[in-house]
């Protein structure tokens, strides 16, 4: 009993002894730790500062970069806009004068449209009264008079002139038959051919018909020959219309065609042509007027029977176009359409 009374003793004094520096041991290890885990926070705070840091300066580039894409592809689509609208008048132009060109040799009555003008400023005139005579003269005034009425009696005369030379000419016209000999068909070259500078579907042909000079002719074929094939080639043409503008530029004649929708052919003379020569048909034998009035209405009476008949043949009221002693005028492969 003494000796475990002893050593029990001896264990209670060794573990008095111990206690404390356990007690030491673990305070130190939990404050390490706890240090340690701070620290490791702090380095993950600092970190995901800096990933946030960095993904802001990110978007800030990826904002600007797409702000940018976004002004280029808005100017770029600005830019397409204006040139599909500039095309689209120049479309809208080219449409409008074909529309003129093909009314009017259809025979459709063009109005000029009056173009806006600025207006002007007018200046006040002044107007001075010019002291009257109480009592003129007697002698001035029956001189005045005299003058007045020979004045009047003059252009009674002239207006009485005009109206009997006008009376025979009219009668002449009207007693004229309206078909196709009225009209002035001839061959003619064209010597040269360009495009017209203000319409892309005119061509701008110089055509010589043994005349003092060559004439200008507009002609809507630019869709059907190119320049190449319109040069040197002869034709016949319509030469007493009355010249019209197209565009800023007088035409003076037509080219003949054998015409549909689709296409378009110009009536080839016989061989043996010549620059000059006369288009007629035999079967309606008259001289053509010098120039067609429009009042009149005479090309768009005749046109309606001109035609190419089966054979591809030119003619007028199924009789044919010909030029004395060389034969008949034809459509290169065109038949059963109309003339234009």
């Amino acid at each position: 009993i003494l000796k475990i009374k002893i050593k029990t003793d001896k264990t209670k004094k060794y573990m008095n002894k111990l206690f404390p520096v356990i007690r030491r041991t673990l305070h130190t290890r939990s404050f390490s730790s706890t240090t340690t885990r701070m620290n490791a926070f702090v380095e993950r705070q600092q970190q995901a500062e800096k990933t946030i840091d960095l993904l802001k300066q990110q978007i800030a580039v990826l904002v600007s970069i797409a702000e940018q894409k976004q002004k280029i592809a808005e100017k770029e689509e600005i830019q397409k806009l204006r040139k599909e609208n500039e095309q689209a008048e120049k479309q809208v132009q080219k449409l409008k004068y074909d529309l003129r060109f093909y009314e009017s040799q259809n025979g459709v009555k063009q109005i000029a449209v009056p173009e806006k003008s600025t207006p002007v400023a007018s200046t006040p005139t002044t107007v001075e009264e010019t002291p009257k005579p109480s009592q003129p003269a007697p002698s001035s005034g029956d001189k005045k008079n005299e003058k007045a009425k020979a004045s009047n009696e003059n252009k009674k005369d002239k207006k009485k002139a005009n109206k009997e030379n006008k009376a025979p000419k009219a009668a002449a016209e009207g007693a004229k038959p309206i078909d196709v000999s009225r009209l002035n068909l001839k061959i003619g070259k064209i010597i040269d051919v360009k495009r017209h500078p203000d319409a892309d579907g005119l061509f701008m042909e110089t055509v010589e018909f043994g005349e003092e000079k060559p004439r200008t002719i507009l002609s809507g074929l630019v869709k059907h020959y190119t320049l190449e094939q319109m040069k040197d080639r002869t034709a016949i043409f319509l030469c007493n219309l009355k010249p019209q503008k197209m565009r800023g530029i007088a035409s003076e004649g037509m080219i003949m065609c054998a015409s549909t929708p689709e296409k378009v052919e110009i009536i080839t003379p016989p061989e043996g042509a010549a620059i000059g020569d006369r288009v007629i048909c035999p079967q309606f034998a008259g001289e053509p007027d010098g120039q067609l009035n429009p009042k009149k209405k005479i090309w768009e009476q005749v046109a309606p029977d001109l035609a190419v008949d089966d054979e591809g043949f030119a003619s007028y009221k199924g009789n044919s176009l010909v030029i004395e002693g060389k034969g008949k005028c034809k459509a290169p492969t065109m038949t059963k359409c109309p003339i234009k």
